[in-house]
Formats: C-alpha cells, sequence, structure tokens
C-alpha cells in the first residue's frame, strides 16, 4: 500500500471512485479537477498493486485558523483494514503543519461507520445540517477537531513523524 499527494492523473481513477462511492451525490469531475489544482487543497490517494484504492482531500486556506476534510472515499473492497483512518491522520497532520485550529467536516447522518471513525479521532458533532445530501435528503452531522489536543494526544513516543505519507 502506497499513499502519495494526488494529482491530474490521478482524476480519472479518482472519479470512477467517487461515482461508485458516492452514486446520487458524486462530485462533478469539474468540482474534483477544481480541487486538486486549488492551492488551498491537499489531496491524497491510495494505491495498491497498482490500483487506486482510496483518496481524501483537505481544504485550508493559507492564513486560515481553520480547515475542511472535503472528501474521503476507500474501494469497498479495501475497508475495514485502516486505510480510511490513515488518511484522516494524514490529513490532520496536514491541518496542523498549515498552524490551523480547528478542522471541521460534514458526514451522512445514515454512516455510522465514518460517525464513529472521525469520534474516534477527536471529532465531536457541532450541529446539523438537514436534508443536505440531496437527492437522497439525509442530514449532515457537522463535527469539528481541535488541533492542538489531536496533535497532543497523538504526538508520537519513539521520535517517527506522525502522519508521513508512506
Amino acid at each position: 500500500m502506497t499513499t502519495r499527494p494526488a494529482t491530474l492523473d490521478d482524476l480519472e481513477a479518482i472519479m470512477a471512485l467517487e461515482r461508485i462511492s458516492f452514486p446520487t451525490d458524486a462530485w462533478s469531475e469539474t468540482m474534483m479537477r477544481e480541487e486538486l489544482a486549488s492551492p488551498h487543497g491537499w489531496y491524497l490517494v491510495v494505491e495498491e498493486a497498482g490500483n487506486l484504492i482510496g483518496y481524501a482531500g483537505l481544504r485550508a486556506v493559507k492564513g486560515a485558523t481553520d480547515a475542511d476534510i472535503q472528501t474521503i472515499a476507500i474501494a469497498a473492497s479495501a475497508r475495514g483494514r485502516g486505510r480510511g483512518r490513515a488518511l484522516v491522520t494524514d490529513l490532520l497532520a496536514e491541518a496542523a503543519r498549515r498552524g490551523t485550529r480547528d478542522v471541521f467536516l460534514e458526514v451522512r447522518a445514515d454512516n455510522p461507520v465514518a460517525q464513529a471513525l472521525y469520534a474516534s479521532e477527536g471529532f465531536t458533532e457541532v450541529g446539523r445540517r438537514a436534508h443536505y445530501y440531496q437527492p437522497d435528503d439525509v442530514d449532515a452531522i457537522v463535527m469539528r477537531l481541535d488541533v492542538s489536543g489531536w496533535t497532543a494526544r497523538n504526538r508520537p513516543d519513539d521520535g517517527a513523524e506522525a502522519g508521513a505519507c508512506t
């Protein structure tokens, strides 16, 4: 398994996984291209045996005190093996490197697995957006993480660098 920064060359594979993972509300190719090219974004992909099996993105505007996890997707065949958590921790480590204080995200109210992952990293619910995910009419749970608290809890004891791409 290899995690590396995403490039525009990954767009086709990212979009294939995006459409499978989010069949009713996938981002458009134009939106994803703009995210990958944005100076405010930081996107990663996970590859296994030469195939893209996951991606995730962070938006952290230079000088801002907050950031947003924009998206995370792991291929169904690769779930349950810690890859999503690894992507989340890499995104949070990057948010810390960029000097953000808070990271926010929205998660579907009908996705308890993702909610549990985020909560286990220290995210807490701060609100809801009714009917946010369309056309499914599903609420979004808005979650927030205090980056300094997360960094203190995840500081490596052995001097290894946390959140590094492998």
